[in-house]
């Protein structure tokens, strides 16, 4: 092996790890050696020295050396020397280097030393990666950090281009150009450059998502390359999309808990389909006392009626004055419940227990613990989830869908209907355990038509309530107009009346309470002008009962619109308009008196 001659004015010599020389300095190869053919250690050390000196260096070459200097006796460098140690891993092949050194330039070399040790056990306690590139953008260094988070050993990396090994793509997979990479950038324009939104790929080929900062080191003006501070992100992440997801979870959450507790406050509070109960006929009167006398026991009681007497009502009356009026009512429609929802309603689920079911959902039994549950249109119920209804209500515990636990409860039953449920029970369409578990003591609500005393009391109340709601001045009922209503036989009962006294507020004006054009089949002709003279006059009296043909009914609203356009100069909008004075959109009385051919 030839040795190689280098142009240094120290006394320096490099050796390979089998301790065969590899270049010396021409300064000291001149003093000690020149025209030998070769050169090994024995020509640079004393022969007493040559052994220790060996060990030396094979201690600095496996990093077992407790100090990199020894004191030697160099032939050519004086009588006695002290010579510095030291391996060289930047090489592609490394090297031992031995280099003979002054007192000034040994303690000077310690504080080098000491400095490098302190550098590198920061780089090895940094959390983050780091490495060094040179001005041409080879690695230079490389802490364990960033090996351990991209995966590639130092004999990968180093004296090698990074950006083809780790940052050759973007996170899509298309290519990612090296005159584009700002860690390079940084050796190019000399200035630093941060990029938060990046990956850096991993040896095995996956993405590893960063953040890091590329900064120019600059020596005497000159950029000499560059340090890249990195840091994984994935961690960070996966948490920032773990708690926008949960945010967003938490979001609907509060959506759907403030629609549950809009739902529950409708439900608990009374509500004002028909206000409070009203009347004093002997028929409300008895059912009154039924209220009173179940109200306090713990019975579960079944409220029967026609559609539209106001069961709920009632129902709610029972709660009210009962010892659990300050725990919840909670109501289940049974008739607008979906068959396959009907037991996550009742007993609520948990989450994955079936399609649909992405969260915990408290059921209505749940719910109304310490209260009432109103079951209207009981009737409705799927025949195949009585029996765990009627278990839940004996027992007061079930298990929610999709969990084994049980769930204790204490809740009183009311229940409403339309349907006759015994029929119902012998016809196979009802469980007859359940039918006699609800109507321990079962309330008929009367009809309205079997409250004709009432009628009047409750138009007045729901007159006085629709002004207000509509912010109406108050509108007048007269006598026979309350006559009229009297006399109808109410199909729809309460809630019928409660409709027809809205729209006649509605089509009303000047405090005229129009019950002819919201409900024109209920009043005859000389009702309909007797009504609107006493509205006017203050007078009261009587009207026969007429009942006018459609070709009648035409007649009079022709005539209607005739007098009020004469009183309204044929004007039809405006305030003084006659679409005003018969509480009529223009749209809509120009649309009639199309229909009626007037023009």
């Amino acid at each position: 092996m030839t040795v190689q001659i280098t142009n240094n004015p120290l006394c320096m010599a490099q050796f390979d790890f089998e301790l065969t020389l590899i270049s010396i300095s021409s300064n000291w190869y001149d003093k000690l050696t020149k025209g030998l053919a070769a050169v090994d250690i024995t020509h640079l050390v004393q022969p007493e020295d040559v052994e220790r000196v060996k060990n030396h260096l094979i201690a600095v070459a496996e990093d077992s050396a407790k100090d990199p200097f020894i004191a030697v006796n160099l032939k050519g460098c004086g009588d006695s020397a002290r010579v510095f140690a030291w391996l060289d891993a930047l090489q592609q092949d490394k090297v031992i280097n031995l280099l003979s050194m002054t007192s000034e330039q040994i303690d000077s070399a310690h504080v080098i030393r000491r400095l490098k040790n302190q550098n590198e056990l920061i780089l090895k306690a940094a959390g983050e990666g780091i490495y060094g590139l040179d001005a041409n953008g080879n690695a230079t260094f490389a802490n364990e950090a960033s090996t351990r988070i991209l995966g590639w050993d130092h004999k990968d990396i180093i004296g090698e281009k990074l950006h083809a090994h780790h940052h050759h793509s973007h996170a899509d997979g298309s290519n990612y150009a090296q005159e584009d990479c700002k860690i390079y950038a940084a050796i190019a324009d000399g200035t630093e450059h941060r990029v938060e939104d990046e990956v850096f790929w991993h040896k095995d080929g996956h993405p590893v998502p960063v953040e890091y900062i590329s900064s120019p080191i600059i020596e005497a003006g000159k950029i000499e390359g560059a340090v890249v501070l990195f840091r994984d992100i994935s961690e960070r992440l996966t948490f920032e999309q773990q708690r926008e997801s949960d945010f967003r979870e938490i979001k609907k959450l509060k959506e759907e808990l403030e629609q549950e507790r809009d739902y529950l406050r409708d439900e608990i509070n009374i509500q004002k389909n028909f206000g409070e109960i009203v009347g004093s006929s002997l028929s409300l009167q008895r059912t009154l006392q039924q209220i009173e006398a179940v109200a306090n026991t713990p019975s579960s009681v079944l409220v029967l009626g026609e559609s539209g007497v106001g069961k709920e009502m009632f129902a709610r009356a029972i709660h009210n004055h009962s010892p659990r009026k300050n725990g919840p009512m909670v109501k289940v429609n049974c008739a607008s419940i979906p068959q396959d929802l009907f037991e996550s309603e009742f007993f609520g689920h948990v989450k994955g227990s079936f399609t649909g079911a992405h969260r915990d959902r408290v059921g209505r039994l749940q719910l109304a613990n310490g209260g009432t549950l109103f079951l209207d249109e009981v009737g409705e119920i799927p025949l195949d989830l009585q029996g765990k209804l009627l278990r839940a209500l004996q027992e007061q515990e079930f298990e929610r869908v999709g969990d084994e636990s049980t769930i204790k409860v204490d809740v009183r039953i009311v229940a409403a209907t339309n349907k006759d449920l015994l029929a119902e029970a012998e016809a196979g369409r009802f469980r007859e355990d359940l039918y006699y578990r609800l109507s321990v003591f079962p309330i008929t609500v009367p009809a309205l038509r079997e409250r004709q005393a009432d009628i009047g009391v409750l138009a007045r109340h729901f007159l006085t309530l629709t002004c207000n709601d509509f912010g109406r001045d108050p509108v007048v009922i007269t006598k026979s107009q309350v006559k009229a209503l009297e006399k109808y036989n109410w199909p729809g009962n309460i809630r019928e009346l409660k409709n027809v006294i809205e729209r006649a507020v509605i089509m009303s004006t000047d405090r005229k309470l129009r019950l002819d054009l919201a409900m024109p089949s209920l009043m005859g002709a000389e009702i309909i002008e007797r009504s609107i003279d006493e509205s006017t006059d203050g007078n009261t009296g009587s009207a026969d009962d007429q009942i006018l043909t459609e070709a009648q009914m035409i007649a009079f609203q022709r005539g209607n619109i005739e007098r009020a356009m004469k009183a309204c100069n044929n004007k039809i909008a405006g305030k003084n308009g006659a679409a005003a004075r018969l509480g009529l959109k223009p749209s809509t009385l120009t649309y009639r008196m199309q229909q009626l051919g007037l023009k």
